[in-house]
């Protein structure tokens, strides 16, 4: 049985995750902790899934901690010291909703999730009767927002009415960040700000497509930023003072390279995704530092990998995939909201045009190639081979798909899509349509 994808369950309430499963995964995650902190975000399927979850957990014998409507970021905070649930399905429509489960802040591992996969198969029944849990319900908002505006302190400048336009998509980051970005001094206008799930405004997940209404807010007005987020509030994009959304791969390269410039450590590590362009190890590189790479959706497994295998002198000061950041020091869940804080802190001191000017912008395309699932497999092995032949001068990695490397600085990567029938094909490089078709030709021909 196989529930988990690259960012917890996900899918369909109806076909997927129905009522039934949710107290089939609280039943099952139970059993090993003796208190889940359980939140949701703003879909309408949220409350009598979080209710079916809670059922679950607590005939397992867990004591739960009911937080309600909060972002996934909060409900991670929640968790620290025990164990927690959140009931999202971040950046898909209204009709999904999904589960994604915590220990101690951080997203359980692959490990855990095939265990909770095993246990559900199962069906083991509930524990004895007066071995059942209970539950409470409190606030964790305030106290999360707090915890943002005081990490951001550190770092940049005071806001000082700076001007920021934040879209929240009627989801989670309207509880959020621009309460957090108030508190930090700025002049924030919001749109989108109430929490809906049909997320009336716009769709949940941030496209330089779906935010045509901040886009255009913040190139009419006097806006020096643009901040986007999810139903969620995991993911972030970033607008311009022109109204055009910056590549999320600069994104991640303004704050990477900050964030080892300000590290007092001899061997500050970047962790970010085989997709993550090689503009970030430039500018690592540059401040002092190094970049390191996991699989998709496994940020924390990298984290805790440098942890493990790294010197004394060795810290994880930024970890990242596009649009989804680790701030360490903040805590081991991804959050767009410390990262709109971080980034208002970082344009408030130097501006946004000086942020991006050193930072290699080449063009960069991602196509999705239709493959079966069960071909992915086959597929991949072949491409190890196929793909080295068709670009013989690059250096190859295979640890995380297929990615190739030019003397040029441009870059290809080849891996299977988690969710869906696809093969990915990223590429970056000044010739990056050549690029793309030839990495393309070669996938279909596979496939």
């Amino acid at each position: 049985m196989e529930l988990f994808g690259t960012a917890g369950i996900r899918g369909d309430v109806r076909e997927r995750v129905t009522p039934a499963l949710a107290l089939a995964v609280g039943r099952a995650a139970g059993v090993d902790g003796d208190e889940f902190v359980v939140g949701r975000d703003g879909r309408e399927t949220g409350h009598a899934l979080a209710a079916a979850l809670e059922a679950g957990l607590e005939s397992a014998g867990a004591h739960v901690v009911r937080v309600g409507q909060v972002p996934t970021p909060a409900l991670a905070f929640a968790s620290q010291g025990r164990r927690g649930v959140m009931v999202t399905a971040s950046h898909n429509p209204p009709t999904d909703n999904g589960l994604k489960l915590f220990v101690d802040g951080e997203e359980y591992d692959q490990t855990a999730e095939r265990t909770i996969e095993s246990r559900v198969e199962a069906a083991d029944p509930p524990t004895e009767w007066h071995e059942w849990g209970d539950s409470e319900q409190v606030d964790v908002l305030t106290a999360y927002r707090e915890a943002v505006v005081d990490y951001a302190d550190g770092h940049g400048a005071a806001l000082d009415g700076l001007p920021v336009a934040v879209d929240c998509g009627t989801g989670m980051g309207a509880v959020a960040t621009p309460q957090v970005l108030r508190a930090l001094g700025g002049h924030v206008v919001s749109l989108n700000a109430q929490v809906d799930g049909h997320f009336p405004g716009r769709e949940s997940k941030p496209t330089p497509e779906s935010l045509h209404d901040l886009r255009a807010f913040v190139r009419d007005g006097e806006f020096d930023l643009g901040i986007g987020h999810d139903g969620d509030a995991d993911r972030i994009v970033i607008v311009d003072g022109d109204g055009e959304v910056v590549h999320e791969d600069t994104v991640v390269a303004i704050l990477a390279e900050h964030f080892v410039r300000v590290s007092d450590v001899a061997d500050p590590v970047v962790v970010t995704t085989p997709n993550a362009s090689a503009r970030i190890d430039e500018r690592v590189r540059a401040a002092g530092g190094r970049v390191e790479r996991v699989r998709l959706g496994a940020l924390h497994e990298g984290i805790a990998r440098e942890r493990e295998n790294g010197t004394e002198d060795t810290q994880v000061v930024f970890a990242a995939e596009p649009w989804k950041h680790i701030h360490p020091r903040h805590g081991p869940w991804i959050d767009g909201v410390a990262s709109a804080a971080l980034l208002a802190r970082l344009v408030a001191d130097r501006g946004l045009d000086s942020l991006r000017e050193p930072v290699t912008e080449r063009p960069y395309r991602k196509v999705s190639v239709s493959c079966p699932d069960d071909r992915k497999q086959a597929v991949m092995t072949a491409l190890e081979s196929s793909l080295p032949d068709e670009f013989p001068e690059a250096a190859v990695t295979t640890d995380y798909g297929v990615r190739l490397e030019l003397s040029d600085g441009s870059w290809i990567l080849v891996r299977p899509s988690g969710t869906e029938p696809y093969v990915r094909v990223y590429a970056e490089s000044d010739e990056v349509d050549a690029l793309v078709d030839r990495a393309t030709a070669v996938a279909e021909r596979e496939i």
